[in-house]
C-alpha cells in the first residue's frame, strides 16, 4: 500500500478532498490506483491506496513531455 498525506488547510482544500475521497470509493479498475481507506490525523489526512510502483503520478506528469499521438493513445488505453 501507499499513504498519501494531504495537509487540510482552508475550507475549499477540504471540499476539494472530500469530492475526490467520494469518487475514488466509486471508481475500480486495473488501470487506476484504487483508493482502501482514510484516517484524519489532527489537520492532515491520510490516504490508503494501492501502491504505484514508479513514485507519485504528479511527478511523472511535471517531468514528462507527450506529443499529440502520444497522448491520444494513453487515452484511449
Amino acid at each position: 500500500v501507499a499513504i498519501k498525506k494531504i495537509h487540510l488547510q482552508g475550507v475549499r482544500r477540504k471540499e476539494l478532498t472530500v469530492n475526490e475521497i467520494m469518487i475514488m470509493k466509486r471508481c475500480r479498475s486495473l488501470s487506476v490506483v484504487n483508493y482502501l481507506d482514510s484516517y484524519l490525523l489532527g489537520e492532515e489526512l491520510w490516504l490508503v491506496m494501492e501502491y504505484m510502483d514508479g513514485g507519485a503520478l504528479s511527478d511523472v506528469i511535471c517531468k514528462t513531455y507527450l506529443s499529440e499521438d502520444h497522448i491520444a493513445a494513453i487515452s484511449r488505453e
